[in-house]
């Protein structure tokens, strides 16, 4: 297969790889997906070999995602959108709580975007300020 691509557009590739590897992988411990890990390897060792050396480097005999680059800043993008994501979920959770988690259809579907978007919103203006929890009653 051939692919061509300019250097940004490699440089943004090489971006969404390790985005996607991270999140496929940074919570297996050693039960990592390999083939993605190859994937990941085979784009930063070509990185290297496109002018790019700083973004490379060799650990434990494997071309990895160099720590000038994994400290460059892809991170922050990481932790933007796990924590939108952590939001969101606790939205949704607590609002089929709320609802007494029914199936949702048609019938209820506004109710509980109604109650998702209040969630939200809360979050937005105090975060996690205002979640309390009764540890007397535990």
């Amino acid at each position: 297969m051939k692919l061509e691509l300019t250097k940004k557009e490699f440089r943004r590739l090489l971006d969404l790889v390790y985005i996607g590897n991270w999140i496929l992988n940074s919570t297996r411990g050693e039960d990592r997906i390999q083939d993605y890990d190859r994937v990941e390897s085979l784009l930063f060792q070509r990185a290297a070999e496109e002018g790019m050396p700083s973004l490379a480097e060799l650990y434990h005999g494997e071309i990895v995602p160099s720590r000038a680059f994994v400290d460059g800043g892809i991170h922050e993008a990481i932790m933007e959108y796990e924590n939108n994501v952590f939001f969101e979920i606790l939205a949704e959770d607590l609002a089929r709580r709320d609802m007494d988690d029914p199936p949702i259809d048609e019938s209820n579907y506004l109710e509980l975007a109604t109650r998702i978007d209040a969630y939200i919103s809360e979050f937005e203006e105090h975060g996690t300020d205002n979640i309390l929890v009764d540890v007397d009653g535990l």
